[in-house]
């Protein structure tokens, strides 16, 4: 059975966030994402920043992960841009039958 994923990053313009979803669909990386606001506090470069952020979340396979990484890095205009992932413990049949199906 492959693990199951949900891979996050963050950019800084809806435009940025349009641009890396269409960019993973068309590749066939991921199966469909999802983009929400936020706002994000953190470091950078020994200064505490805060910015208005938007959050990708895409489901994809474990198997997948490097080339979604490499798309995102491709398509990112951030420095150094947050891409991690982690592996869907559990879900139904159907859902993981869905993510085979289409990528």
């Amino acid at each position: 059975m492959n693990n199951y994923i949900v891979v996050s990053t963050l950019c800084n313009s809806k435009k940025t966030a349009d641009k890396i979803v269409k960019g993973l669909l068309k590749k066939k990386l991921v199966v469909g994402c999802q983009v929400y606001e936020c706002d994000s506090t953190y470091f950078w470069r020994r200064d505490i920043e805060a910015q208005h952020e938007y959050l990708i979340q895409a489901r994809s396979r474990e198997s997948l992960y490097p080339k979604i990484e490499e798309e995102i890095k491709r398509l990112h205009d951030y420095e150094v841009c947050e891409i991690s992932y982690y592996v869907i413990n559990g879900g139904s049949k159907e859902f993981f039958d869905w993510i085979d199906d289409e990528i």
